[in-house]
C-alpha cells in the first residue's frame, strides 16, 4: 500500500500530477483544490496518497493535506460515493466546508459538486453526520457552537430565517455560530447579516 510520495513534481494537470520518486513517475489523481496549491514543475513535493485497487485498475489519489485525505476516506465510505465522486467534492469544496455542510445538514450545497444529486447529498449527510460531530472540523469556535448548540432555539430560528432569505444553511449557521449565543433571535439575524455582507 502506498500511503505517501516524496519526490519531484514532473508534470501536472487540473486532475492529476506525476511525482518522480527514485526514477519512477507516479501518476496521482488530484482534486482542483490540491492542483491550485501545487508548486512549480521540478520542485520537490510531498503528497499523502490513497491507493484504490480494483480488478481492472490500480489508482493513486494525492492530497497535499492530511485533512483532505481523511475527508476523502470518510466520503468514499458512504454507499454510492466512489473515488471519482470524492475527488469531485474535494474539487468543489475545502474539507472544512464539506464537514460544515454535513454537520449542519446542508445537503443542498453539496449538490453543486459535479455528479452529486440531491439523493446522494442527503445520504452523505445522513451517513456521516454522527462521525463529523465527533471530530474537530476546524479551530474556529463558531464550529464548536454549531455542533454543540443544537438545543439553542434562537440559533435555529436565526438560521431558518437566513435560509429563507436565500443563504445556504451552512454559511448561515457559520455566521450565527460566530455570535454570542445568548443573543435574541432578532439580534442574531442582524449580526449574521453584517457578517455575511462582509464576505460578498
Amino acid at each position: 500500500m502506498i500511503s505517501s510520495l516524496r519526490g519531484k513534481l514532473i508534470y501536472s494537470e487540473k486532475d492529476f500530477a506525476v511525482v518522480e520518486c527514485g526514477g519512477v513517475g507516479f501518476r496521482c489523481n488530484i482534486g482542483f483544490n490540491t492542483f491550485s496549491k501545487l508548486p512549480a514543475v521540478n520542485s520537490e513535493i510531498f503528497l499523502h496518497t490513497y491507493m484504490s485497487v480494483k480488478e481492472d485498475a490500480i489508482d493513486l489519489f494525492g492530497f497535499l493535506g492530511i485533512d483532505e485525505l481523511e475527508c476523502f476516506k470518510m466520503l468514499i465510505s458512504v454507499s454510492g460515493v466512489g473515488t471519482k465522486m470524492g475527488i469531485a467534492l474535494l474539487s468543489e469544496f475545502a474539507p472544512d466546508k464539506i464537514m460544515l455542510c454535513i454537520a449542519t445538514g446542508d445537503a443542498k450545497s453539496l449538490t453543486s459538486a459535479s455528479g452529486v444529486g440531491n439523493k446522494l447529498a442527503q445520504r452523505i449527510v445522513l451517513e456521516l453526520k454522527d462521525k463529523v460531530s465527533s471530530v474537530s472540523i476546524s479551530n474556529d469556535n463558531s464550529v464548536a457552537n454549531i455542533v454543540t448548540a443544537t438545543d439553542n432555539s434562537n440559533l435555529k430560528e436565526a438560521v431558518a430565517a437566513l435560509v429563507t432569505l436565500g443563504f445556504a444553511q451552512s454559511e448561515a449557521t457559520m455566521a450565527v455560530g460566530r455570535l454570542d449565543q445568548s443573543l435574541s433571535t432578532e439580534d442574531m439575524i442582524k449580526g449574521a447579516l453584517k457578517e455575511l455582507s462582509r464576505r460578498v
